[in-house]
């Protein structure tokens, strides 16, 4: 098995959870469709020539294999935060470290810190944690990314989960 593969499985599944999320509005002005509600929703941040990317999927979506690859609990009350930074072109962007400082804040205030850890797969770096959910819930995640030289980009998004 390539040493790429885990990665770029995890990668396929979150893009084509991603995709299935694309509303068909095909530029008419209309409004499309809403996502499903467990589709994972992706948050960009750009600056200059470098470009944050971060999306959260309930581990339940993963494969079998890439979880168990990953030590990742599969469960519709776990999420998986997916955080990728990168300098460049689409299609010709390098990966940067940083370190990454995230929250998880849901609707009653509660607040749980996400330990994040590196996901290195040869030139690939991308920084990954989870947190517990509870269902239905809307958590609000927030982000600080501390990237190597010291620039500092804050990001937030919210993403809701619901029973599968």
């Amino acid at each position: 098995m390539s040493p790429f593969a885990p990665r770029i499985a995890l990668a396929t599944c979150l893009l084509a959870l991603g995709l299935s999320a694309c509303g068909g509005g095909g530029g008419t002005g209309q409004p499309s469709a809403p996502s499903p509600p467990n589709a994972p929703q992706e948050a960009i941040s750009r600056i200059g020539d470098v470009t944050i990317r971060a999306s959260v999927v309930q581990t339940s979506t993963l494969p079998e294999a890439v979880a168990m690859q990953y030590g990742i609990a599969r469960s519709d009350r776990v999420a998986l935060l997916l955080v990728g930074v990168r300098q460049g072109p689409e299609a010709q962007e390098t990966a940067l470290p940083a370190t990454i400082t995230a929250t998880a804040v849901d609707l009653r205030g509660r607040r749980q810190d996400i330990p994040m850890r590196e996901l290195r797969t040869g030139d690939l770096l991308d920084y990954v944690g989870t947190t517990d959910i509870d269902l239905p819930d809307t958590v609000r995640f927030e982000l600080a990314i501390v990237r190597e030289g010291g620039a500092q980009s804050t990001m937030q998004f919210s993403r809701e989960f619901y029973p599968r």
